[in-house]
């Protein structure tokens, strides 16, 4: 199974049903930003502290990677910065494009995966936002090398990711509110199914997830040239079991060392 284009699809089919991470950020937030009053989230609803970014945004330029869903891309645009967002789904393009319209904002859209970063020249961005997104490939060290490669020297990476631990218990326990360890790490939604459950799921059209252990996460940046400077972690919002022991998500701020 071609799983990225498979997960274009999902993704597709989510802008359709209006899940949280397709939802466009309203009026009132680019007006905000226009005045420099603006905040980003790269995990679920912890904001990026401000001092992660430069001072000013204007004329920075910034690749929001695979940071489709008319949310981090507008408010960036709105906030003086000259933004290009890549996504694998079109449909989470338009709802940037339709964002930009609605404001008269100017921002590029790119379709493409996030892996494949050819298309852009060495040292072209300032800064690189990727939101939680790398759990739908398979190999996120590319992912990392493409980030440093377009990044220009002293430059900022951005990063939200999911907490391996995340991945090791039992989706079906957990629906009944019991933490049950049974998954490898790394994995994907698809391992250890039989033949008819992984049919049943690739059917129901959600995206297929791939965990990745730490050392990929973290040590891959660190391979990739970037040397971590940030870091912060973030959860649920206590909707999942898990919140009461652990926090789900993880975000880094990462530089471009020479």
């Amino acid at each position: 199974m071609d799983y990225i284009e498979y997960n274009r699809r999902a993704w597709d089919k989510k802008v359709d049903q209006g899940v949280k991470y397709t939802r466009c950020v309203d009026s009132a937030t680019i007006e905000r930003a226009r005045n420099d009053d603006w905040e980003i989230t790269v995990t679920t609803d912890k904001p990026v502290p401000r001092d992660w970014f430069p001072e000013s945004l204007k004329d920075q330029r910034v690749l929001c990677l695979a940071s489709g869903g008319g949310q981090q891309g507008p408010v960036l645009a709105a906030a003086g910065a000259d933004v290009t967002v890549l996504d694998v789904s079109e449909k989470q393009l338009g709802q940037d494009r339709s964002v930009a319209e609605r404001e008269n904002l100017s921002l590029k859209t790119v379709q493409g995966t996030m892996t494949d970063l050819s298309r852009f020249e060495d040292e072209s961005f300032d800064i690189v936002v990727n939101p939680v997104s790398n759990l739908f490939i398979k190999d996120i060290r590319p992912v990392w090398k493409g980030a440093a490669r377009v990044l220009k020297q002293g430059g900022t990476m951005i990063t939200g990711f999911t907490n391996p631990i995340v991945f090791m218990f039992d989706p079906n326990e957990e629906a009944k509110g019991r933490l049950v360890v049974s998954n490898p790490i790394p994995g994907s939604t698809l391992d250890g199914l039989s033949y008819e459950e992984k049919q049943a799921a690739i059917e129901s059209g959600e995206p297929v997830q791939f965990s990745h252990t730490l050392e990929d996460q973290l040590q891959g940046q660190a391979d990739a040239g970037l040397l971590i400077a940030g870091f912060f972690e973030d959860d649920f919002g206590g909707s999942r079991p898990l919140d009461r022991y652990s926090r789900s998500f993880i975000a880094t701020r990462a530089l471009k060392m020479g």
